[in-house]
């Protein structure tokens, strides 16, 4: 069990950190001019622009949305993993920081289909036109049904700072992984959202910071177990 603990808690971040990788590469290397690009950066939305890079590198695109999903789906275990270990100390902060953050989480996959469907919507009718669908009904397809995405959205802020507390209180790590925590927390919610070098690095690289160290130390424990009783 502490393998896989231990590889979800390696393998989640790293798989997160190269979905926010891709989907920003996504966007550079759709080839949009200048003008077009000043024209994205005037919308409200990044919706637009993440569809029309889409249109002209799909498969790109495509790669971006689904690590970044699986990336979503093994953070769970590795985010449990962590709530248990600071739960030795602050069960409480533990247990109400981990359900919030897990929301967060389940939020996260509404949104990935959502995505999903607005990218089949370019396939099927055109740039265009899937861009005035998607934007026409964009506060109600990011709210979700009842708003009840949008609100479990909240929790991975709550969540993570929730964490990061407990964490810290618990000696389970020091401040600057506490404030990568919550750094890594605050990541985008919704639909069809831009990750930019800063996502990349406040968000990713920070969650590779505050998990993979723990998921190798736990892996290097296992490892060292299994061998000592042959050592002798």
């Amino acid at each position: 069990m502490n393998r896989v603990i231990g590889g979800a808690l390696v393998v989640g971040p790293l798989v997160w950190l190269a979905g926010l990788v891709v989907r920003h590469l996504g966007v550079e290397t759709a080839g949009f001019s200048p003008e077009q690009r000043a024209a994205y950066s005037q919308q409200p939305f990044a919706a637009p622009e993440q569809l029309a890079a889409y249109a002209h590198n799909p498969g790109l695109v495509t790669a971006g949305y689904a690590l970044f999903a699986a990336g979503v789906v093994l953070m769970f275990p590795a985010v449990v993993a962590f709530a248990r270990m600071v739960a030795v100390r602050s069960p409480w902060l533990a247990g109400l920081g981990g359900t919030a953050f897990v929301a967060g989480l389940f939020a996260r996959w509404y949104f990935s289909g959502v995505d999903l469907t607005a990218f089949r919507l370019v396939d099927t009718l055109g740039l265009s036109r899937a861009t005035d669908i998607v934007m026409g009904n964009y506060v109600e397809l990011s709210y979700g049904l009842w708003r009840v995405p949008v609100s479990a959205s909240a929790g991975s802020i709550v969540g993570g700072v929730l964490l990061a507390i407990g964490a810290y209180r618990a000696g389970v790590l020091g401040l600057v992984r506490c404030a990568l925590l919550v750094s890594y927390a605050w990541v985008f919610m919704g639909v069809l959202k831009e990750s930019d070098l800063l996502t990349v690095l406040h968000g990713g690289v920070a969650a590779c910071l505050v998990f993979v160290p723990i998921g190798v130390s736990m892996l290097r424990r296992d490892y060292v177990g299994e061998r000592a009783p042959a050592a002798r």
